[in-house]
Formats: C-alpha cells, structure tokens, sequence
C-alpha cells in the first residue's frame, strides 16, 4: 500500500481558473490587404472604431468583440504571408494579472513572445502559440482599457456599435497536427485552466474535434486533427476560424445573407437552428455561428 508523504497531506490543489482568465479581449487578423478583409468583417457585421497611433493597425468592433486587422508591414506575421492570405495571428485573453499569467506559463514551459512595442506603446506580455500565432495577456486589473493607449477613434463613429443579431465570441478552431490531441489539451489544461469537455457534448455543426472550455466559462476551445482519409502529411498547426455565438441561428444566418455573407451549403451541415458556417473568402476566412447556450 502506498503511503502518502506528509507534505502530500497539505499539497494546494491547483485552482480551478489559475489566470484569472476572465474571456476574450481581441481576436487579430494578420494581413497584407487590409482593405478586402475589411469589406469582409463589415458584411459581418463589424465597423472600424480605432486606428494605432504609430502601427497600420485598425481596430474592428461590434458589441462586446474587438478585432484587430494588423497590417503593419515590419510585422514579421505580415510580412510572412503569401499571396495575401489573412492569417488568425492572436488572442487577447483577459486575466486578473498579465505579468502573474505569463510568468507562470513561461516556468510551464511556454515560449515566451518577444514584445514589438515601441517608446510610448503599451507593453503586454505574450506566449507563442500555433503556427507563430500569439496569446496575449491583458491585465483587467486597471480598469484603464486598452484602446485607450495605443488607439486613436476614428473621428464620427460610433466607437461601441450594437453586436448583429447579438453576436458575440464563442470560441476559437484550432488545426493542429497528427496524434497530437494529447500535447494541446495539456498545454490549456496546465497553462490556462481548460477543462475537456464530454465526447457526446457538442455545439454547432462541426461534429469533428475535442472541445475545451475556458475556466471562466464564457468560450470554448476546439482541437482539430488531419482528417485520416485525407493524405496531407503530419498536418499544418494554425488558429483556423472563430465561432460567434448566437441566439437564434436562422434569424442571423437570413440576416447576413442579405447583407451578402455566403453560406455552406451541404447535407451534412444541419440543421440552421444549432449552427452555420459561412464561405471561406480571401483564402481563409470563415466565421461559424453557433446557437449560444451555457458552455
């Protein structure tokens, strides 16, 4: 019989959410043309609020979403792109302390994302994530947000316009590669406080992957490994699309057809009253509605 020591007695089991992670704070695109992915995200429902002060970057928003179109040409995310393909380049994740969250996912052995602020920039510390994409911790211990530093509003817009049809994060996809569903569900079990959700428990359309949800509850995370019938080597590891939650699926899909989203159309894709997915435009861009309900 194995005896436990005595400092096993009174070990401190982890906490449930050991970030303070608290949801979404942005969502970045990287690009070489911003102009079409923002003809894009305003059929989407989107409005540029905010440009950088120093960086050609614009602020995207609509509700409670920020996204962010970087296409600052000294960016190496940009620069690296290849026939002007957007890219899903990072994640602004709301913890209690930035520097607290960092630190520890570092000494976990995250690769720590070397900062790219300038004099007079906000500096926020950050992690690699798949495929050269960045997860960002902000601080939301401040209360000061963070457009309000390194962002100039465009002059007569709304800079807090109403979320279509209520639209709002629901979680992000995930590609990664062959077998390797073990390594990235550690990595946001450990580093984040996930918790893998049941086989049987599902959202949306998309019936393939592992879903992870956040310790704060208010998004989830889906894994996506090669398809096996498909021979495409060990497989590319990317940040692939965003899911947006909704509270009806077929009122938001009629309404952004008429402002001219395009819609997956398959027999496999049903029914529109749990979820839809649009057309991939400029290469790779795709949004997946879910029917929003308690992650």
């Amino acid at each position: 019989m194995k005896t436990a020591s005595p400092a096993s007695r009174e070990a401190i089991p982890a906490p449930p959410n050991p970030l303070g992670l608290s949801g979404i704070e942005f969502i970045e695109y990287a690009t070489p043309r911003p102009q079409a992915l923002g003809q894009v995200l305003e059929t989407m429902g989107f409005r540029p609020v905010a440009r950088h002060r120093s960086r050609e970057v614009t602020l995207y928003r609509q509700g409670s979403m920020n996204l962010i179109v970087n296409a600052h040409p000294d960016d190496a995310r940009v620069s690296a792109l290849e026939g002007g393909v957007p890219v899903l380049s990072a994640v602004g994740l709301r913890v209690q302390d930035a520097a607290i969250a960092h630190r520890r996912c570092v000494d976990l052995g995250a690769w720590d994302a070397p900062s790219h602020a300038r004099a007079m920039e906000l500096l926020i510390p950050a992690i690699l994530g798949p495929g050269g994409s960045r997860f960002h911790f902000i601080d939301r211990r401040t209360g000061i947000p963070i457009w309000d530093i390194d962002f100039v509003p465009i002059p007569g817009v709304d800079t807090k316009p109403p979320a279509l049809c209520g639209m709002d994060y629901f979680g992000i996809v995930q590609y990664i590669g062959v077998a390797r569903s073990a390594d990235w569900i550690a990595f946001y079990e450990e580093m984040l406080g996930f918790t893998t959700m049941p086989a049987e428990r599902r959202f949306g359309i998309m019936p393939k992957g592992t879903l992870l949800c956040s310790p704060c509850g208010s998004f989830l995370w889906q894994l996506v490994e090669p398809d096996p019938s498909f021979d495409d080597g060990p497989g590319r590891e990317s940040l692939e699309r965003i899911g947006l939650g909704v509270a009806d699926v077929a009122q938001a899909v009629a309404t952004l057809k008429q402002r001219g989203v395009h819609f997956v159309e398959s027999e496999r894709l049903h029914p529109e009253d749990r979820g839809a997915l649009t057309q991939p435009v400029l290469g790779s861009v795709a949004f997946e509605l879910v029917h929003r309900s308690a992650p």
